[in-house]
């Protein structure tokens, strides 16, 4: 397998792959989607190789940071235009995968539409999502961190955003997919200097929290996500009593995570376009 795994990283690496082959053969080689993702963090390729051929065809800049909360060091990817000056931004929260290249292409695409994109790692407290050795330890990391100190941590990712010296002061949104949709649907509950936030197929948090949002909020969904897509009349109805703005949409026929264009058995590419297409008009309102 691992003269396999050489060969198909050549091929992307000398351009003989896209992006979406390289992944499709990747996942074959190692076994699921899951693996595949995780190979490419531990390796560290996704944040060297991948990152740089991506960047480069999307022509934005793309590095790995670091910054603190308090005295815990957290790293993230951040995305950003090439052009010179100011710009919004937004902070782009995972699925319960951790950090990989799923979320690092949403921050290209997101710097490539002029925004300045940090695609947070909140496994940071842990060592991070490279060092997780299976895709189990990767759940078992999140399943051991407080809510309070991801969303301690989302929140000093926000501060970091805004003092960026390419980053429009106050200018920042959040969007989250899936466990990260419902960690930028409650970080709408925060105090902070959010100003719209995005959430993909994402729980709602209680009526009580609810009560909290303080901006605009784009909900995205699947129609056959039933566990999450059940709800959504209810927390439109609650948002709208609570006189809080809430749009939502919702996709015919597809699925969880329906946006993913790494995980083939979920993606659903018109429908994924379209959310794009809505995500960058909600921003460019209320932004």
């Amino acid at each position: 397998m691992k003269k396999t795994i050489e060969t198909i990283v050549e091929e992307y690496r000398g351009r003989r792959l896209n992006r979406r082959d390289f992944f499709t053969r990747l996942i074959t080689a190692t076994g699921t989607y899951a693996t595949a993702q995780l190979f490419l963090e531990q390796s560290g390729l996704a944040a060297t190789l991948v990152s740089e051929v991506e960047s480069q065809q999307a022509n934005v800049d793309s590095s790995t940071v670091d910054y603190p909360n308090g005295d815990v060091k957290l790293t993230g990817y951040l995305s950003k235009p090439k052009a010179k000056g100011k710009h919004p931004a937004i902070i782009v929260i995972h699925e319960n995968r951790g950090l990989n290249e799923h979320t690092r292409d949403v921050a290209r695409r997101f710097a490539a539409a002029g925004y300045v994109a940090l695609a947070v790692d909140a496994l940071s407290r842990k060592g991070g999502t490279a060092v997780m050795t299976t895709p189990e330890k990767v759940r078992e990391a999140f399943a051991a961190i407080p809510v309070a100190d991801v969303m301690s941590d989302l929140n000093a990712g926000l501060t970091f955003l805004n003092n960026h010296r390419n980053v429009k002061k106050n200018k920042l949104a959040s969007i989250g997919f899936c466990w990260g949709g419902a960690r930028s649907f409650l970080l709408a509950t925060e105090p902070n200097k959010l100003q719209a936030a995005v959430i993909f197929y994402g729980t709602a948090p209680t009526e009580e929290q609810l009560a909290k949002v303080h901006f605009p909020v784009l909900g995205i969904y699947g129609e056959t996500d039933e566990r999450i897509t059940s709800k959504v009349p209810e927390v439109a109805a609650s948002m709208k009593k609570l006189k809080k703005r809430y749009d939502s949409k919702i996709y015919k026929g597809t699925g969880h995570a329906f946006f993913n264009d790494t995980n083939a058995e979920r993606y659903n590419a018109e429908a994924a376009k379209d959310a794009w297409t809505q995500t960058l008009v909600f921003l460019k309102k209320n932004l």
